[in-house]
């Protein structure tokens, strides 16, 4: 037996990240053999048995010894460089790649970006499998954490947009599930999470987790992007698309992503039971999951 067939090692990319890091222990936890991949891997801090390699999506000529010996690989989507990565892969011999998309890409609003990967990995001559996560309800975090963190509240053009954040643990699922199931090949899953929840029933649910209220300032557009401008970090860097003044793909003065987001009931976009027939994760979980996360 060969050493990639007896060790059936995957190469996590992000492995550092909310999705990456319990795909790896997931992968562990089934008996599989798991490498990360991280720019600093003295760093990386990965559960106990996971190898990791230093490599940078950006520079694929660094992934050369990361994907040594790999036979599967959890890819996140730089599409600069996907075409190089892909044909790393392959010289390396890797057989099958599961890409972490967006829903965006299945909404119509991505047609830059994750779809462009997209296309290079259908195109790769490699087996694949695509994940079309819809909004993270670690956005909550992100966003909305600091001011949360700081004084206990949110600012908040939109408080009645609606929503379905999915829990980053249902993410990684399908992603386990698409590496672990060889049947699985070929399929493209848009996940979302089993709530239809406006922004202030968000809010409603970090407050319960957290045990205090919660304020929320009802502002203008143009004020939210100015008060997440300031603050910094990925609201900063997303305040101009998630407040409606530049498209997904970043076409400024275009908004493609409307007010209100239920998404359409065709069958399109799925829940973790669905998908792999296990429970979906609630937001309320999610929320009381990261409540630390919010002192």
């Amino acid at each position: 037996m060969s050493h990639r067939a007896s060790r059936q090692l995957t190469v996590v990319t992000g492995a550092t990240g909310a999705i990456g890091r319990r795909v790896v222990s997931g992968l562990l936890k089934a008996g599989r053999s798991a490498r990360g991949t991280s720019r600093r891997p003295e760093r990386a801090s990965l559960p106990p048995g996971a190898e990791v390699a230093y490599g940078d999506l950006n520079s694929p000529s660094s992934l050369r010894d990361a994907f040594d010996g790999v036979s599967q690989l959890v890819l996140i989507a730089v599409p600069e460089t996907i075409d190089d990565v892909l044909a790393l892969a392959r010289s390396q011999g890797i057989e099958h790649v599961v890409l972490i998309s967006s829903a965006a890409v299945t909404a119509g609003y991505d047609t830059t970006y994750n779809a462009t990967a997209e296309e290079a990995v259908q195109g790769s001559g490699l087996q694949w499998s695509i994940v079309r996560p819809g909004e993270f309800a670690t956005n909550s975090l992100l966003i909305w954490g600091p001011s949360i963190s700081r004084s206990r509240r949110v600012v908040e053009p939109f408080p009645d947009q609606v929503g379905h954040p999915v829990h980053e643990d249902d993410v990684a699922e399908v992603v386990l599930a698409n590496l672990l199931d060889s049947r699985r090949r070929g399929r493209i899953d848009t996940i979302i999470g089993p709530d239809s929840l406006t922004k202030r029933e968000q809010i409603a649910a970090i407050a319960s987790a957290v045990g205090e209220t919660i304020t929320l300032d009802e502002v203008t557009a143009r004020e939210a992007r100015a008060f997440y401008q300031e603050q910094g970090g990925f609201a900063a860097a997303n305040a101009d698309f998630l407040f409606g003044f530049e498209s997904y793909d970043g076409v400024e003065g275009v908004a493609d992503e409307p007010h209100e987001t239920t998404a359409p009931e065709d069958g399109t976009y799925l829940t973790l039971d669905q998908i792999t027939g296990a429970a979906a994760r609630p937001y309320q979980q999610w929320a009381h999951d990261h409540a630390p996360d919010f002192s």
